[in-house]
């Protein structure tokens, strides 16, 4: 696999970083790739603009960032249009089509993911960030789904354990609905 570069951007309280820490901790723990994390946000504990970039690979990673992602993971209207010009033409960039109205048509695989919303239906907004990273798992296939749901498991507050698989589960059904598999573009 060649090194592939994913930045997720949003704002503070959507679980932007915990998303790229549990791809990082799995890819890692349970497949020996290699990861680099970083991470931004404001100084405001929730609502700030944050962003998180995590980059794997097979092999020894050199630099913490790239100059242009492969995958784009926004939440927030303001950090897409901060971000979507770190976008490689032809990656992959996935919106909350909730909270990302102005959707760029240039040369990038679109997906609209219903997280917030699915995640509401579940039971707990906050969960959008794990309707992502069930959406994401059969698009990359880096990391199995049942790897990810013990990062999660291992990771999270007992008490949103429940929660958050189950948003997990709802992002993998969509993506699956869509016939999403690894032939997304990025390999």
């Amino acid at each position: 696999m060649k090194p592939l570069s994913i930045r997720f951007s949003g704002f503070g309280g959507q679980g932007i970083i915990l998303i790229s820490v549990l791809l990082g901790t799995a890819a890692v723990t349970k497949r020996d790739l290699y990861a680099v994390q970083t991470q931004s946000y404001g100084s405001e504990a929730r609502g700030g603009q944050c962003q998180a970039e995590i980059i794997i690979s097979e092999h020894p990673i050199h630099s913490p960032s790239t100059q242009h992602n492969d995958v784009l993971v926004s939440l927030f209207q303001s950090a897409l249009d901060k971000y979507i010009s770190s976008l490689k033409t032809g990656g992959i960039l996935i919106v909350d089509p909730k909270l990302v109205t102005e959707i760029p048509s240039d040369s990038y695989s679109t997906y609209q993911v219903p997280a917030t919303e699915t995640a509401i239906q579940i039971g707990n907004r906050i969960a959008a960030n794990m309707v992502i990273l069930g959406f994401l798992q059969p698009l990359l296939n880096i990391v199995s789904a049942d790897d990810l749901k013990v990062v999660i498991k291992e990771t999270v507050k007992e008490k949103f354990i429940d929660v958050n698989i189950k948003a997990f589960d709802a992002g993998l059904s969509f993506a699956r609905d869509l016939k999403l598999d690894a032939t997304g573009g990025i390999r």
